[in-house]
């Protein structure tokens, strides 16, 4: 049993009882995760909820010392959680098996936690528990490492910066569209067009995410033609999802037709090596290979690729067809998610086998396409333990004492530097907002046109300021302004607007931003009203936005087509983003200090540095990603 007296003795009797009682949920349970729980366990933390999507690979072995070999394939959170429990009998540990992002994850769930500690490795989840923290003013301690390198820092709702107020430049990796559609020469080309493109076309959540919105120019007619054209037929596959038949179409679509017209275009194989028409039926054929449970390690032969991609497929398009019938958005590609990783190498190897070019292991795609840099244990730990100490500083309302704190490498004398915490950025876009609480009794009977009405008619005050011309939107899409009320008379769940779910209100009539929106987290009644509003009391009062001297320079990609996961310029060429990279900000002292080291390394992504007129402060790329 874990002797407390020693915290006792530094930080005091009432803030050890604090942290007995304090409620506590640690996202991820991977790298940092593993030395996360554990400190926790032995710090007098004793109520602990994990959450992790993930299994146990045998590469994490080397460092998530938590696990061990007979682990392999279960749990990460549920092993971890276990594994703590044996630390200290006293922890009341449990754990979940899930994506963070799931609805059923709203704001009353994360409101139920005192603290909540991130040990993610990808943005797209670390940019929602930020934005579900601040929707449920629970503190967050955000952490991240990149081989020697590390950052831990608290954010907590207009008191310190969240994870948006700095931008964070993601790096580019372009590929002109001819070569990752026609003649591809390196597994990345075959990676990029089964990840972005086929994985993206198929089962994303609309069809039109691609290149096809991008305006024609003389150079880049030819290749967006004959790509819109292979998406529209892609498009027209949707409709065998479900069927015995849809791996085998989208097969001969890809690998058969696509190909054939390739070779058609014979000037374009006088200097290279034509590509092959791979064969359903040959590939297809029984070899006992079970694809629910492959080698991630080792490079599959060509029948098991396509055994594989039959698996996946058709594991995917369940999946779909489900979301479309609970009204959930479509697909998006995570390295952790086996099916679409699976999807993506059975793909890309397939797609490589047809054009003569080495394959990759599921292992080895994995890696490249979730941009990984492989982490090292003593900076998880080093991490970890920091981590626990600005989590004790907060739940003892310490607030001013915490620092984001950086573990750097190279000839300084200190490994570990500091810094005050950051107040919010004024033109922040995500935690410059109110986040209020909408109780909705029946989302299938109460409408959009429900809602507005209800904020329309709110007590002066409890008015959302809002104005009379107010706009509505959900994720990327527009639900009603004054000029597009056709969803006013939609029900809530037919547009897909059900507890777990965020939309925001916007005025029509803020012309210099003075006028903060209003972010509604979808929840359940707790009462008979069919709509009830909750949380002014916690709205804080933001001050008006200092004016700006001049406008930022025109953007030079402006004409860019953004997608999800890539960009098609107007010169034809496709501009990758790596939305899995996780970036840690460092002061300006520790990157000059560093820099030749990381140039040796090749960190590319680590660290860009501005300067301000009051202080230098490093913006970073976006925060430096662990295999978990």
């Amino acid at each position: 049993m874990r002797d407390t007296s020693q915290l006792a003795k530094i930080f005091g009797d009432h803030t050890v009882a604090q942290l007995s009682s304090a409620r506590v949920l640690v996202v991820g349970a991977g790298g940092i995760g593993c030395e996360l729980l554990k400190n926790l366990a032995m710090s007098g933390f004793h109520s602990i909820h994990s959450i992790d999507l993930d299994h146990i690979d045998l590469s994490n072995l080397n460092r998530q010392f938590l696990f061990q070999r007979r682990h392999i394939k279960l749990s990460k959170s549920q092993v971890a959680t276990a594994a703590i429990t044996r630390f200290n009998p006293r922890v009341r540990a449990s754990a979940e098996q899930a994506n963070i992002t799931n609805t059923q994850y709203d704001v009353d769930w994360f409101a139920q936690f005192d603290i909540v500690l991130n040990a993610l490795d990808n943005l797209e989840a670390r940019r929602h528990v930020n934005t579900m923290c601040l929707a449920a003013r629970v503190p967050l301690v955000e952490s991240g490492t990149a081989g020697y390198l590390g950052q831990v820092t608290v954010i907590k709702g207009a008191k310190t910066e969240c994870f948006e107020c700095q931008p964070k430049p993601v790096e580019r990796k372009t590929y002109p569209v001819c070569t990752i559609r026609s003649t591809p020469t390196t597994p990345i080309h075959c990676i990029v067009w089964a990840k972005d493109y086929l994985f993206a076309q198929l089962f994303a959540e609309s069809s039109d995410e691609g290149a096809m919105d991008v305006e024609e120019t003389a150079e880049n007619s030819d290749e967006l033609s004959a790509l819109r054209e292979e998406s529209t037929a892609l498009e027209k596959l949707a409709g065998a999802m479900g069927t015995q038949d849809f791996a085998r179409l989208v097969f001969d679509k890809v690998f058969d037709e696509d190909i054939e017209r390739l070779l058609s275009m014979k000037d374009m194989w006088v200097q290279r090596r034509p590509p092959t028409v791979l064969d359903f039926a040959a590939l297809s054929e029984h070899t006992g290979f079970d694809p629910a449970h492959p080698d991630d390690h080792a490079v599959l032969e060509p029948k098991e690729w396509c055994a594989l991609f039959v698996h996946s497929a058709e594991r995917l398009a369940q999946r779909r067809l489900a979301m479309d019938q609970s009204t959930q958005s479509g697909l998006v590609f995570d390295k952790d998610d086996d099916d679409t990783l699976h999807f993506v190498a059975a793909t890309a190897n397939l797609r490589s086998l047809a054009f003569g070019i080495e394959q990759k292991s599921i292992f080895a795609t994995k890696a490249m396409a979730g941009n990984i840099i492989p982490a090292i244990a003593t900076t998880n730990a080093i991490v970890a333990g920091m981590m626990v100490m600005q989590a004790i500083l907060v739940l003892a309302q310490r607030i001013p004492e915490c620092h984001t704190s950086y573990v750097t490498y190279g000839k300084r004398a200190r490994c570990i530097i500091k810094e005050p915490l950051a107040e919010p950025n004024p033109r922040c876009p995500v935690c410059r907002r109110r986040y209020l609480t909408l109780r909705v009794r029946d989302c299938a009977q109460t409408t959009l046109g429900d809602v507005l009405d209800f904020v329309k008619g709110l007590d002066l005050d409890r008015d959302l300021q809002l104005g009379d011309d107010i706009s509505v939107v959900e994720g990327t899409r527009m639900l009603y302004d004054p000029d597009f009320d056709d969803n006013l008379s939609k029900p809530l769940y037919e547009l897909g607007i059900v507890s777990g779910k965020m939309i925001m209100l916007t005025s029509e009539d803020d012309d210099d931003g003075s006028i903060v929106p209003v972010v509604l987290s979808i929840a359940a009644a707790k009462s008979q009203d069919s709509l009830a509003i909750e949380g002014f009391e916690s709205v804080p009062i933001f001050a008006p936005l200092p004016q700006l001297v001049s406008a930022d320079a025109e953007s030079d990609d402006e004409d860019d087509v953004i997608t999800d996961d890539f960009v098609v310029d107007d010169s034809g060429a496709i501009v990758l983003e790596d939305d899995d990279v996780v970036t840690s900000p460092m002061i300006a002292s520790a990157v000059s200090s560093i820099s030749e080291e990381l140039s040796k390394r090749k960190l590319d992504e680590i660290s860009v540095i501005s300067q301000d007129d009051t202080k230098r402060r490093a913006v970073s790329d976006d925060d430096i990603e662990v295999l978990d």
